[in-house]
């Protein structure tokens, strides 16, 4: 299996960056798809952006052109980088790992990310 530790929430004022890390245990965390999703109160969980072990990169539309996904392999993390961040941002931001060949999906326990107007 593979344990994600995200780190990086915290307050910021509207118009603010933050970035977002998630480590995994294991090096196969760089394999299949990572990806950051956030949950807002009385919200569904809905993905944010991904990355693929190839680089390929996905965003939901709300964030495109303010939020950037990257991976460093050898330090086996994964960012996601938030700037000119707005209220409606704010949420709890989980990384996942997706690893169809070995059967793994997996999430981290997350990290709040507030931004105030």
């Amino acid at each position: 299996q593979v344990q994600l530790v995200e780190s990086g929430g915290g307050l910021v004022q509207t118009g603010g960056s933050l970035r977002l890390s998630c480590a995994g245990s294991r090096s196969i965390f760089n394999i299949g798809v990572r990806g950051w999703y956030r949950q807002a109160p009385g919200k569904q969980r809905e993905l944010v952006a991904s990355i693929t072990s190839g680089g390929s990169t996905n965003y939901a539309d709300s964030v495109k052109g303010r939020f950037t996904i990257s991976g460093d392999n050898a330090k086996n993390t994964v960012y996601l980088q938030m700037n000119s961040l707005k209220p409606d941002d704010t949420a709890v931001y989980y990384c996942r790992s997706t690893i169809a060949t070995f059967a793994i999906d997996v999430w981290g326990q997350g990290t709040q990310v507030t931004v105030s107007s």
